[in-house]
């Protein structure tokens, strides 16, 4: 049976892997709620420097050591085996032991009003937009999200309400740990095939999580194939959404699309056949406008003022890595993107091909050897949408080199098709060569969902 968290009763707890973006959020929710957090990760960063400012503290370092009786329980990440030194010591304590997405599912329970924002991409975009309106329209939300948003200077926010905003991830099947109220899915498309069989396997389970809900609200993109099918019997009110010119009629579109100089895109936000609004974005791209009709959708479906709607999706200039302009130097602009997948980097350099630039570079860190072996043929259809490719050894994460497959097969690939392409192996000898050949008038993107905004910020200094 799982342990039962009692949030009204503060106890010392370890986060195992602190530092991961929905962690330390998870980490400083509980703090703020005056648990004793401790936890460590394998790497400094700012988010890690951050928790200990603020007084929880972090060992860079995973050992047995750091494990004692005094914790009443221990949250891991899905990266975390059972090998893992500080795992394998508390379970031999006796401490009971709760992923990341059990722990966020306990914690949603505590708040009536819980939205899950699901999708194979775009969920910390769209959830970061839905915030961004809640705080607009003053109803103090709490808030768990991949990645930073600027306004918040967080991942997490704790309010006093009973709204929570909760970003959900399909891997491992995490979000079937959750109890949301209300649910946006964005889209559902092949990923994360390390863990799901297949693309039916992938809609099978995000059929279970839209089950979870009962009598709320299910904002879902129309397009989705076979979507009577997928959302047939639901317990939820349904909702459709899309760009005007799509496959379908929706219930939400966004009508009259026309963008401006830098890829910003404005629409007029149509309920049924009836104009709601006038959107303008400050974030670049067809994908933000479908993404910006989401949250817009679900923020109107829940009663939000449509002013606080225009407002925030005004004013919402992006989450952390996603499309984030790092800065200028020598006249190059620095962007990082956290696009990893196919239809993220498509969505990325298509946009980019709008922004204004002389020639687009694409700084690619492959995530995971899995995603890049069964993906391969489309990473090369995606990145050939770049002026110049530059390629960095696969990002490894959870898996281990199995020796079949490398980022000198793209390379190889590439270039038999015609691209300007070049591989490195490491991170000093991309930033000699960038520095060398970029020229005044460029746009640079690092990509990926590793550590290659390390080059980028590491050019800015030059």
């Amino acid at each position: 049976m799982m342990y039962e968290i009692n949030f009204h009763h503060p106890v010392p707890v370890y986060f195992i892997g602190i530092g991961g973006s929905s962690m330390s959020g998870l980490a400083e929710l509980l703090h703020s709620r005056h648990f004793i957090v401790s936890g460590s990760d394998q790497n400094h960063s700012p988010v890690c420097e951050r928790l200990e400012q603020m007084g929880i503290s972090v060992f860079y370092s995973q050992e047995e050591a750091h494990i004692s009786s005094k914790f009443a329980f221990v949250v891991y990440t899905a990266a975390i085996r059972q090998d893992n030194p500080e795992f394998a010591a508390a379970k031999k304590l006796g401490i009971p032991l709760l992923s990341r997405a059990e722990f966020l599912g306990q914690l949603m329970r505590q708040y009536k009003d819980a939205i899950g924002v699901a999708g194979t991409h775009g969920k910390t975009t769209t959830s970061s937009m839905l915030s961004m309106i809640f705080l607009e329209a003053g109803l103090d939300p709490t808030i768990s999200l991949g990645a930073v948003l600027e306004p918040i200077g967080s991942s997490s926010r704790v309010g006093h309400s009973d709204h929570f905003i909760v970003e959900s991830c399909e891997y491992t099947n995490s979000f079937l740990h959750f109890y949301p109220r209300h649910e946006i899915v964005l889209n559902i498309e092949a990923e994360h095939l390390d863990f799901f069989k297949d693309i039916e396997d992938i809609r099978k389970s995000f059929r279970l999580f839209m089950e979870k809900l009962e009598g709320g609200h299910l904002v879902i993109q129309g397009d989705i194939e076979e979507l009577n099918i997928l959302t047939g019997g639901l317990n939820a009110s349904i909702t459709t959404y899309g760009l005007e010119g799509g496959k379908k009629t929706y219930d939400y579109t966004a009508a009259n699309i026309t963008y401006d100089e830098n890829d910003f895109g404005s629409y007029d936000l149509m309920r049924g056949n009836t104009c709601i609004a006038h959107i303008s974005l400050h974030v670049v791209g067809a994908h933000n406008i479908s993404n910006s009709v989401a949250a817009a959708a679900m923020a109107d479906l829940l009663g939000v003022p449509v002013s606080a709607i225009i407002s925030a999706l005004h004013h919402f200039g992006g989450a952390k890595r996603r499309f984030e302009k790092k800065g200028v130097v020598n006249g190059v602009t620095v962007v990082d993107d956290y696009a990893h997948h196919p239809s993220e980097i498509h969505a990325t350099l298509t946009a980019a091909r709008h922004y204004p630039h002389r020639e687009l570079w694409c700084v690619f860190q492959p995530h995971t050897y899995s995603r890049t072996k069964l993906l391969f043929d489309d990473f090369v259809r995606v990145l050939s949408l770049a002026d110049k490719i530059v390629l960095a050894d696969i990002y490894a994460s959870r898996e281990k080199d199995p020796g079949d497959i490398s980022s000198r097969d793209l390379a190889e690939k590439l270039r038999s098709a015609g691209k300007d392409v070049y591989y490195f192996p490491s991170f000093e000898e991309i930033q000699k060569f960038l520095l060398s050949n970029c020229k005044h008038g460029d746009l640079l993107i690092t990509m990926g969902a590793g550590d290659i905004v390390n080059i980028g910020e590491a050019i800015l200094k030059n």
